[in-house]
C-alpha cells in the first residue's frame, strides 16, 4: 500500500472513529504531502515523502518543546498524541548502538582522520540514514566519534 493510500484509508477510519486529533493530523500531512507535490511539479518519491514526513515530526517536537516552556500542558499533550500519529508514517527509527555503527561506517568509507572532515561524514552518511535517525542526533554522534 503507497502512503498516499494508506493515508486515505486512516483518514476514513478516523473519520468513522470520530477521531479529531487523528484525523486533524492525517488531513496535515496530506495537505503537506500536497503542497510539496505542487511545489515539485511531480508525483513525490518515497524519499520525497520521507523529507515531508521528518519535517512534519520535527515541528512537532519543536512545538512540544515550547509549549513544554510555556507550561501548556495541554497543548503538550494533543501534540504528543499528533507525533505518535506521524511517527507511524516513518520508518522505524535506528537505535543509538546502530546509529553509531552507521556513523564508523561512514567515517571509514571516508577515510577521515578528524574535526575537519565532519562535512564530508555527515555527506556520507546522512543519505543513509534518511528517516530513519535524527539530523542532530547524527552530528552528535559524528562529532562524538571524531573527536
Amino acid at each position: 500500500m503507497s502512503l498516499s493510500e494508506q493515508i486515505m484509508s486512516d483518514m476514513k477510519d478516523a473519520m468513522k472513529a470520530r477521531d479529531k486529533v487523528k484525523l486533524n493530523t492525517v488531513r496535515m500531512i496530506k495537505a503537506a504531502l500536497m503542497n510539496e507535490k505542487i511545489k515539485a511539479g511531480h508525483d513525490l518519491t518515497a524519499d520525497e515523502e520521507l523529507t515531508v514526513l521528518s519535517r512534519e515530526k520535527k515541528q512537532r517536537e519543536e512545538s512540544i518543546a515550547e509549549f513544554t516552556k510555556a507550561n501548556r500542558d495541554d497543548l503538550v499533550g494533543e501534540t504528543k498524541q499528533e507525533l505518535a500519529i506521524v511517527e507511524n508514517y516513518l520508518p522505524k527509527q535506528m537505535t543509538d548502538e546502530e546509529l553509531n555503527q552507521a556513523v564508523s561506517q561512514a567515517i571509514s568509507e571516508t577515510e577521515a582522520k578528524g574535526k575537519s572532515d565532519f562535512g564530508k561524514v555527515m555527506k556520507a552518511l546522512m543519505p543513509k540514514i534518511k528517516g530513519k535517525a535524527d539530523g542532530k542526533a547524527a552530528s552528535n554522534a559524528v562529532r562524538k566519534q571524531l573527536s
